[in-house]
C-alpha cells in the first residue's frame, strides 16, 4: 500500500488517505493538510520506482507506523532519496493514512 501511494497517482493515494490527514515535505511546501497535500500532489506525482529499505513496522491496535528509506526515480530528475514515516489508523477494518513525513537525504 505505501509503495502504491509513490507509484500509484494522486488519486490513489488519496484513496488510501484520511480527509484530514497531514503531511510534510522538505521545504517548501512543509507542513499541508487536507486539500493543500492534493494541490501539491498533483503535479508531483509519477514516481516511476521506489526503492524501500530499512523497513520497519509498529503496531499498537488499530495504529500502524511505517519507516523507511526511500530511493525514488522520475523521469529526467535525479533519484530522490529521503527518510520516511507514515502513520496509518485502522478505521472501519481499512487502514487509511493520517500523516506522512519525508526527510530528504542528499
Amino acid at each position: 500500500m505505501e509503495e502504491h501511494f509513490w507509484t500509484g497517482g494522486a488519486d490513489n493515494a488519496r484513496a488510501t488517505t484520511a480527509s484530514n490527514a497531514v503531511m510534510v515535505f522538505p521545504h517548501p511546501p512543509g507542513i499541508l493538510q487536507g486539500e493543500q497535500i492534493w494541490n501539491h500532489l498533483r503535479d508531483r506525482t509519477g514516481w516511476r520506482t521506489i526503492v524501500m529499505s530499512e523497513r520497519r513496522i509498529t503496531r499498537c491496535r488499530d495504529i500502524a507506523i511505517l519507516t523507511y528509506r526511500a530511493s525514488a526515480e522520475k523521469p529526467e530528475l535525479p533519484i530522490y532519496k529521503a527518510l520516511c514515516a507514515s502513520t496509518y489508523l485502522n478505521d472501519d477494518d481499512k487502514w487509511l493514512r493520517i500523516s506522512h513525513q519525508q526527510t530528504a537525504m542528499s
